[in-house]
Parts: C-alpha cells; structure tokens; sequence
C-alpha cells in the first residue's frame, strides 16, 4: 500500500523527469543547429556573405560613442521592475485563490461614482508595478532621444538584415562576431533592442491597459474594434518574449566578455575596471531581496496605504 509521504515525492520525480525529458531533445537541437553553422561557414558562398556583411553596420553621423551614466541605473530600475512584473503577473494568471484583496480608497483627486472594485492583492501589485514601469519609460524615452542614443537602437539601413544574419550564423556556429557595444552593437542585438524597447513594451502597455479596470467599458465602438480577447491574446506571449530576451540577454553579456560588458552597463567605462562587476553583483542581491519581499506578508501594509486590503 502506497503511503501518503511517497505520492508527493512521485509528483516531484515526475516533474523533474519532465523536465529533464524536456532539455534533452533542445539540447540536441542546439547541438544540431551549432554542427550545421559550421558546416555552412565552410561553404565558398557562405564565406564571402560574411565577409560582405560582418554582422554590424555604420551607426549614423553624429550618432555618440559610449553609455552614458543614466543608461546604468535605468538599466537597473528595469531590471528590478520587469522582474516583478513578471513575477506578480504570473500569478495573478495562475492564482485560483488570492492571498488577500484590496479595494481603492474612493476619496481624494481620484474618485468614481459607483463603488471601487475589489482586485486580488497580487493584480493591485502588478497594476502598481505597470505604473511606475510606464513612468520610469517615459524618462527612459525622453533621455534616450534627448542624448541621440536612440541612433544606436534604431535601425537606419535595410542592411541591417542581412548583416543580422550574418550575425545570427556567427552565434550559432559559436564563433561569435566582434563585440564592441560601447562604440556600436552588432546587428542582432540591434533588432532584438529595437524590438523589446519599441515593440514588445508598447504592447505590454496597450494590452495590459486593455485588461484592466481603468479600460472604458460602456465604450461600445472601442470595445469591438479592440475586444479584450485580443489583448489576453497577446499579452502572455508578450512576457514570453520578456522572459527569453532577459535569459538571452544576461547569457550573452555574462559570456562574450562579463567584466567589460558589466562595466559598459553599470560603470559607464570602458576603461576595464571592476566597478560595474561590483554594482552588478549588487543590483542581483537587491534584485533577489525584492522577489523575496514580494509576498502578502510585506505587501499588505504597502497596499493599505492606498486602499483597503481584506480578506
């Protein structure tokens, strides 16, 4: 007779089968994919694309060299939002039973004539996390234009594709294209920043804006034209997105050269010091210390300073 300790241990070595089952096959796809990378180098044909597209092109004139000092903390105040972000709206999409509720206080400069609706402790984090995600992108925006670093993220030329292809072939044959971010990215990173900072992000907003309570819903037209099946639609796959690009991301910045790329990031140098390493290391304990406090225990007194929280 089976007892009641060993079917939770089945569960748990059912899962870990599944998973490794699962790593397996990608692990022999990556496999596959790095053996016929280099087998294609090989190739005459192949061998001048490369040497006709390198993988990156010319930044515009005038376009400036470096990472500027605020490109660091924005970097880390992203960081720290889009992890909480993601982690709050995971569970507000799995959660069957909210840990708590919270209901806006309907006084003040924001005020609806019916009563304020009840929303799950974990929505009321996400939504606040959004807001301040959103204003910390409009400085975010507003700096990145104002000090011409958009020309560094904004794809001015059609050959940025073949040469993010080229790009492309250079990883997966794990012979890496030249890295130098701190005078120009190489074109895949290009698309991949372009992507996230002017895609993937105002797609976040809109959907999620299309999801919540502050949406119009008596606006019959809208509603038809953007129905909220759409945006649920979309924005899974959109954090989906958020999730690979930041596994991607770290992988790559922490392998092609972590000392430099961490000073490039968070020191504002490329002079080959060790400061970024130590604001990076850091920023990942802070990054930690907030996924921990983020619980009911820590969040309840943060949510009734702006509403009422309850069972």
């Amino acid at each position: 007779m089976t007892s009641a300790k060993s079917k939770p241990a089945s569960k748990a070595q059912n899962k870990w089968r599944r998973l490794a089952l699962s790593i397996l096959p990608a692990l022999a796809v990556l496999l596959v994919l790095v053996l016929v990378a280099r087998w294609m180098r090989g190739m005459p044909p192949v061998q001048d694309f490369l040497s006709t597209y390198p993988g990156h092109n010319p930044l515009p004139s005038g376009a400036p060299v470096g990472l500027p000092a605020w490109l660091g903390w924005q970097h880390f105040l992203n960081s720290l939002l889009i992890l909480l972000i993601i982690r709050s709206g995971w569970q507000v999409r799995t959660s069957s039973k909210p840990p708590a509720h919270w209901t806006r206080n309907n006084t003040g400069v924001i005020r609806t004539k019916g009563k304020p609706s009840k929303i799950s402790l974990d929505l009321w984090f996400h939504l606040t996390l959004d807001v301040l995600w959103i204003l910390n992108g409009i400085v975010f925006f507003v700096l990145l234009f104002a000090t011409g670093q958009w020309m560094r993220v904004v794809p001015t030329s059609w050959d940025i594709l073949p040469n993010a292809l080229s790009a492309s072939l250079q990883y997966a044959s794990l012979d890496w294209p030249l890295e130098n971010g701190w005078s120009n990215y190489n074109a895949l990173q290009v698309l991949s920043y372009f992507t996230t900072i002017f895609i993937a992000a105002p797609l976040a907003i809109l959907t999620g804006l299309r999801m919540s309570g502050a949406w119009p819903k008596n606006a019959t037209g809208l509603n038809r034209m953007y129905p909220i099946e759409a945006a649920r639609a979309i924005h899974l796959p959109v954090m989906m997105y958020f999730v690979a690009f930041i596994i991607v991301h770290v992988t790559l910045v922490l392998a092609t050269g972590a000392v430099r790329n961490l000073n490039h990031m968070y020191a504002a140098s490329d002079d080959g010091g060790w400061a970024g390493l130590w604001v990076f290391a850091a920023s990942i304990v802070v990054l930690v210390g907030a996924w921990f406090l983020a619980r009911p225990l820590f969040l309840r007194p943060l949510a009734s300073l702006m509403g009422k929280v309850s069972r």
